[in-house]
């Protein structure tokens, strides 16, 4: 009877594949079938999900011929779609807007919440902080309503400014609890060495403890920045004047509600302008692509920044 080497002892084949098959399926190694049928749905599955992108990105630089032949994927390029979209002016403006929104909302946002969850991490030196960490959960479950607040911004007179899009969503409370769980878990002792050393709050929090918090703030940083970019709703609600408008809602207005791109109507005695496929095209790509540059950057983070701030609280 053949045997095998198991350890230090020498195990017969039978004993071997009785032990296999006394284990449960997901424990055994597949077989080569099912690797093959696996790689098989993945490629599959990325080739469903690259595919539109590949598409958008190309038919943004498709020339106008091939555009209006409706190909399925164009071998001719051209610049001319955006060249019309930055000449004419409204998508460049919902650029910076969004651009404006992306960095001071990031950076004040992450500003207030690591702060706010500093304070809360310290709830047996910081008189009220549990029932402020009360009032902060209650607004994960309970909120206003559209009308509330959309009658406070104009109380405020923050209509048609994109600090309305800003100020009322400052602060997320999902986001404050994963950075007041990762202070947390930071070593106490470190904290009461600065103490001893005669540092004061502030010298704590900026010196040591944000030094210390980079992956979870880097993280909580993309998180912010993917909401103020994508904003949409809000500023449907709150921004009336188009000079002002992101380019998320400058998006919708060309894509879906058909409106027509500034140089894309014909004129005499002047080349004829690109699709508006491809006019469309150029915009998706220019209010998708940035964020995406932005994400390999921040990725690294996301496992050691997010499940550290989220097991211990």
């Amino acid at each position: 009877m053949s045997t095998v080497t198991a350890g230090t002892k020498a195990l017969p084949q039978t004993v071997r594949r009785r032990r296999k098959a006394d284990l449960p399926p997901w424990l055994n190694p597949p077989s080569l079938w099912v690797r093959a049928l696996k790689a098989l749905v993945i490629t599959l599955i990325v080739i469903t999900m690259l595919y539109p992108l590949v598409y958008v990105i190309a038919m943004s630089f498709a020339s106008p011929a091939q555009a209006r032949s409706g190909v399925v994927f164009p071998t001719e390029y051209s610049l001319d779609s955006y060249r019309v979209i930055f000449e004419g002016g409204t998508v460049t403006q919902g650029l910076r807007n969004s651009l404006w929104l992306t960095v001071v909302g990031t950076a004040l946002s992450l500003a207030f919440t690591s702060m706010l969850a500093w304070g809360l991490s310290r709830t047996k030196e910081v008189p009220g902080a549990k029932a402020v960490l009360i009032m902060v959960l209650a607004t994960m479950f309970f909120s206003a309503g559209i009308i509330p607040n959309y009658l406070l911004i104009k109380a405020f007179g923050l209509i048609d400014s994109l600090w309305s899009l800003i100020i009322p969503g400052l602060i997320s409370a999902f986001n404050m609890i994963v950075i007041r769980n990762f202070f947390m878990n930071l070593p106490a002792e470190l904290i009461e060495a600065a103490r001893i050393d005669g540092a004061g709050e502030w010298r704590i929090f900026l010196q040591i403890v944000l030094p210390l918090s980079k992956p979870v703030l880097a993280v909580m940083a993309l998180f912010y920045a993917v909401g103020y970019w994508n904003t949409y709703f809000n500023a449907l609600l709150y921004i009336n004047d188009a000079e002002r408008w992101p380019i998320q809602v400058v998006l919708q207005q060309y894509v879906l509600a058909g409106v027509t791109i500034p140089g894309s109507v014909p004129v005499a005695d002047q080349p004829p302008p690109p699709p508006g496929i491809t006019l469309q095209m150029a915009v998706i790509v220019l209010a998708t692509v940035p964020i995406l540059i932005v994400y390999p950057f921040l990725q690294r983070y996301f496992t050691k920044g997010v499940l550290t701030g989220a097991i211990k609280g």
